[in-house]
């Protein structure tokens, strides 16, 4: 309701001022007033104006939320949101009950897109006529009828169109997905091009990117929340009886670090070249990521996160988990292998200790150490330096650096060296500087073995002081850290080398992955020592070509992968039947990879093969590892068959692995 109209106001003034809201009805009202009434009540208006106005800034000039973070606010809640887990017990878990299993139709009773559907069945274009009238296909695939060759040629098109490798690896899963036979034709035939594309270094990117990436489930996913169903979940892959698997719990993806559920990727990729490199049929791989939490905070923060959204449990829970993996993988598969891969140094170490007599290896200790070692004896060859005088300095002394540097050891214990004099020959750096027994912190127990105890009680803490007082002949690194391998230390590695006698090489093999996190380039390596260096590297480099007046030189890289060893390895164990993985298998599928370089090959200066001869390797790995599981009395092969292959020799061998390996040809 309006106030009522008053006939006569008041002068208005400041006292006034709080009911000017009163005085409406005055201006609304026409009488006669005076000339110097109006001048007075416009001026005192103008002043009301202005009081007015600059008590409305000043007003809105405060904000009581200025102080306030709105944004962790809200992150706080998103994250709230996102805790679908909190307040229930972390120790309770229940036991999956399925009621029915999975009837799968069998190939022979497949038609129309039950076989187009089935990448294990489906081969494109290249049906022929007789099969497209007995599958019902007619009509639902292209009247043309093409060969592999021609299908694998629109496949490479199409990847070259893509502008990313991460494009590129999208397209490849989804061929993969379609066409099991295509793809590996593919990846075989095309090994240098499509091996990074398939694994590292595009694996890293595809691992940090997997929960956005997802489209179509490629692996078992076992979450700890499920412990009590291991058995369960594995059987409910769909291909019976799997010859290997690839485990890993995303806890030390490359050198990324946690990874959680999105480190699946890495068995994914993984075992993609268990087929390409060694023929393990497609059908009988298994890729695993166990789901036990992650520490990773931009998962933990992401909505699309596929994994637990919880910290990693402790290390106890999670041994506790491992050890009933591994009892349900004895009672569904108990002739599968399994290789662990990418868990955290501590872990990596304790497992492999713990289930030695199982059916298993790690290939970041085990697989990487017999590359590396493989490497290392071409190396030492082409040195010009003596066994005796061979020093080795490395960077890096996790799960990677320590497995190589054992097994490197090795080398010089099967040439006579007691275990102490060849460890004396091996100087392990971390963060902290040289790994000694007196450095006054404590030791991971995987490092003690190579502590050192002749530093007179002093302390070398950065690589350059190491390589002065070492003066190496041989640089090795693991550290995941880009460029540690600065210009001062190749110098330092190269002089040191120089001084100890002529016509001598220094050895750099800078092997951590993806390149990002290569410890120096090839180029540099060629530049800094003057083309003397012996090189090798985890990820792949390109030829490197320098021009002094009118002679050109070319240098060719060594690219030290795991893939040399690992794909064998497991073949090797998978047709021997292999009871467990011996450490004496291991050495040898180094020993035999570093006897497989051809003349070619040997001219080049190369210590690993070419990698397009990659499959080669394998089957050589693989029967040498095969003789040693019978020398080590763990293959389980009836004794007949053995007696048959110790008559005719390795001929006759040979040619039963490449009998046994997957070959896509139709």
């Amino acid at each position: 309701m309006f106030p009522q109209e008053t006939p006569q106001c008041p002068p208005i003034s400041s006292s006034t001022l709080p009911q000017v809201h009163n005085s409406s009805s005055e201006l609304s009202t026409p009488r006669s007033t005076s000339p110097s009434s109006t001048l007075s009540r416009s001026s005192t208006a103008t002043s009301i104006s202005k009081r007015m106005s600059i008590s409305g800034r000043r007003i809105s000039g405060f904000n009581p939320m200025a102080a306030v973070d709105i944004d962790a606010i809200e992150a706080q809640m998103k994250m709230a949101a996102l805790d679908t887990l909190k307040g229930y017990s972390a120790e309770h878990y229940g036991i999956v009950k399925q009621y029915r299993e999975t009837d799968y139709i069998a190939e022979r009773n497949a038609g129309g897109y039950q076989v187009l559907r089935e990448p294990a069945w489906n081969k494109g274009t290249s049906f022929s006529p007789d099969e497209r009238v007995s599958k019902n296909l007619t009509g639902l695939i292209p009247h043309v009828l093409e060969s592999l060759e021609t299908q694998c040629m629109r496949a490479m098109r199409m990847i070259n169109s893509r502008s990313t490798n991460i494009d590129k690896y999208l397209y490849l899963s989804t061929l993969k997905q379609n066409n099991t036979d295509l793809f590996y034709r593919l990846l075989i035939d095309n090994v240098a091009t499509l091996m990074p594309l398939v694994y590292t270094p595009t694996i890293g990117d595809v691992c940090l990117q997997y929960s956005t990436l997802y489209t179509h489930p490629e692996a078992l996913y076992i979450s700890i929340k499920q412990r009590k169903s291991i058995a369960t979940i594995l059987r409910n892959w769909p291909y019976p009886e799997p010859s290997i698997c690839v485990v890993t719990d995303g806890s030390r993806i490359l050198g990324l670090g946690d990874l959680g559920v999105n480190g699946v990727g890495i068995s994914i990729g993984k075992l993609a070249l268990y087929t390409g490199a060694a023929g393990i049929h497609p059908q009988k791989t298994l890729p695993i990521v166990l789901d036990c939490g992650t520490a990773n905070e931009h998962n933990l923060r992401d909505p699309l996160y596929l994994g637990l959204r919880q910290k990693r449990v402790s290390p106890q829970v999670a041994l506790e988990f491992m050890d009933e993996f591994m009892a349900a993988v004895k009672e569904v598969y108990p002739n599968m292998l399994v290789q662990f891969e990418d868990f955290e140094t501590e872990k990596a170490f304790q497992y492999l200790e713990r289930y030695k007599m199982e059916k298993c290896f790690n290939d970041d200790i085990q697989g990487t150490g017999a590359v590396v070692l493989a490497g290392y004896m071409g190396a030492v060859s082409l040195s010009g330096v003596p066994i005796e005088d061979q020093k080795l300095v490395f960077m890096g002394a996790g799960s990677a650096g320590v497995g190589v540097a054992k097994q490197v050891m090795e080398f010089y214990t099967r040439r006579g060296l007691s275990e102490q004099a060849a460890r004396d020959k091996f100087y392990l750096v971390d963060t902290r500087g040289l790994v000694t027994k007196d450095r006054g912190d404590k030791l991971a127990e995987h490092k003690k073995i190579f502590a050192r105890t002749d530093n007179n009680g002093h302390q070398f803490t950065t690589l350059e002081e190491v390589i002065e007082y070492v003066k190496p002949t041989a640089l090795i690194g693991l550290t995941a850290t880009f460029g540690v391998f600065t210009e001062s230390v190749v110098r330092a590695l190269k002089a040191s080398v120089d001084a100890s006698g002529l016509g001598r090489r220094p050895i750099l093999f800078p092997l951590s992955n993806p390149l990002t996190k290569a410890e120096c380039t090839f180029e540099q390596a060629i530049t800094w020592t003057e083309g003397t260096v012996i090189f090798a590297s985890g990820s792949p480099f390109s030829p490197y070509t320098t021009k002094t007046g009118d002679h050109i030189t070319t240098y060719y890289p060594n690219q030290g992968n795991n893939v040399y060893v690992f794909p064998g390895l497991g073949l090797g164990a998978i047709l021997a039947k292999a009871s467990r993985v011996t450490d004496a298998m291991v050495y040898t599928s180094a020993a035999s990879l570093s006897g497989c370089l051809n003349s070619e090959e040997i001219r080049m200066g190369l210590i690993y093969p070419k990698i397009e001869r990659v499959r080669d390797a394998s089957v050589v790995v693989a029967r040498e590892v095969m003789k040693c599981a019978r020398r080590d009395g763990v293959s389980l092969l009836p004794e007949e068959t053995w007696v048959e292959w110790e008559e005719w020799g390795d001929v006759a061998l040979t040619a039963w692995i490449k009998k046994q390996v997957y070959d896509p040809k139709w």
